[in-house]
């Protein structure tokens, strides 16, 4: 039996075609994946993310605990702020990539993948029972008590503030939600309830993500889609959230990252702070930024006519096999095939040929910089 949001009734007023993901059941599309990515990178689209995770840390200990777990320094974050980070085993293989925000002083909100929610909380209770001052910290799965939306687009500051007006009430003080930073998030009064509004984005456009109540999230979803009307909005997918973020080469857990691949060899160094002291995966990583690595996550092109490029079609180079696709689709921004994969370090640098096996056939690619889409 798969789980459902609390958006599930609304995807099927809306004719959406619904998927296995993860155990949920979500709408994969609802026109067509090529129009719902459109909507987003020219004017708006609203998504269902309530399948994803949310786990609350607090206490004194907190900020200690999590820099502790995770790769990026949480110093960094005064309240009302957040920052991308992933949490690492002990060979510094990827558990999961996450946001971590601080709501308040020594409370932190970490949004995790659906896929991994009892994985990453199972690893965080493990770790937190370990920790030295574990009776400084609180720590709760919330995972079932909120739903969430992703509005992405950018034309989505033309009416969001008029579906959430006023302003917030804790984390980052604003006078309105598109008063709010590139990853800041703020509490609002919403009816009469309270949401949590970020400012984040998975598509490589500017937009918000809105976590709530159910029945909040429910009312915004409708207000959103009214208000957005005479701005372009449609409902979105799984399709295009897929397509958007392969487009600007953001990772997927399961496809760019897993346990057995460090975010050195997946390109995310920037969000691995060395520096800032001790923490899970370190040693790891740190030997592999002085004697480099044995694979690197790379963005190609397809050059010529083919089919798309898909996750597991093989990466050749040099008459060799030397890799794999982790994602690969057809770019409906670019109208060409793009995707991303593991290859040996010396065959990562931009406008390297290789070529791509599709259907027991051979087609040339190039390998290109990151992101492959760029709007400007």
């Amino acid at each position: 039996m798969f789980k459902r949001t609390a958006l599930f009734s609304a995807h099927e007023k809306l004719g959406a075609k619904l998927i296995d993901f993860g155990g949920w059941e979500m709408p994969v599309q609802y026109t067509s994946i090529v129009e719902e990515h459109l909507a987003v990178r020219n004017a708006a689209g609203i998504f269902d993310i309530s399948h994803m995770g949310e786990v609350t840390v607090s206490g004194t200990g907190a900020a200690d605990f999590l820099n502790h777990t995770l790769t990026n320094d949480i110093r960094k974050l005064a309240s009302g702020q957040g920052q991308y980070t992933l949490m690492c085993n002990e060979r510094g293989g990827v558990i999961d990539d996450l946001y971590a925000y601080r709501l308040s002083g020594e409370v932190y909100l970490l949004i995790i993948n659906a896929s991994r929610v009892e994985a990453d909380v199972a690893w965080l209770q493990a770790r937190a029972a370990k920790f030295a001052r574990s009776g400084e910290l609180q720590l709760a799965n919330s995972s079932d008590h909120y739903a969430a939306v992703a509005v992405q687009g950018p034309r989505v500051k033309e009416f969001i503030n008029q579906s959430i007006a006023g302003s917030s009430n804790c984390a980052m003080r604003v006078g309105q939600v598109t008063d709010l930073k590139k990853n800041q998030i703020g509490g609002f009064p919403f009816h009469d309830a309270d949401v949590l509004v970020s400012r984040t984005g998975y598509t490589g456009e500017d937009g918000f993500e809105i976590v709530g109540r159910g029945d909040s999230i429910r009312q915004i979803w409708d207000t959103l889609l009214a208000a957005g009307q005479p701005f372009g909005i449609k409902p979105c997918g799984l399709g295009a959230r897929d397509t958007l973020r392969t487009e600007v080469c953001y990772p997927l857990y399961g496809h760019e990252l897993d346990e057995a691949t460090t975010p050195i060899e997946a390109g995310l160094g920037f969000f691995v702070s060395l520096d800032k002291g001790e923490f899970t995966g370190r040693k790891i990583l740190v030997e592999q930024k002085a004697e480099g690595i044995h694979k690197k996550l790379v963005a190609f092109k397809m050059t010529g006519k083919s089919a798309p490029p898909r996750p597991h079609y093989p990466i050749w180079a040099n008459g060799a096999e030397v890799g794999e696709i982790t994602s690969g689709t057809q770019s409906p921004s670019l109208g060409i095939g793009i995707g991303m994969g593991y290859v040996p370090p010396e065959l990562a640098k931009p406008d390297t040929k290789i070529e791509i096996e599709i259907r027991g056939k051979r087609s040339p690619a190039l390998v290109v910089p990151k992101p492959i889409y760029r709007r400007f």
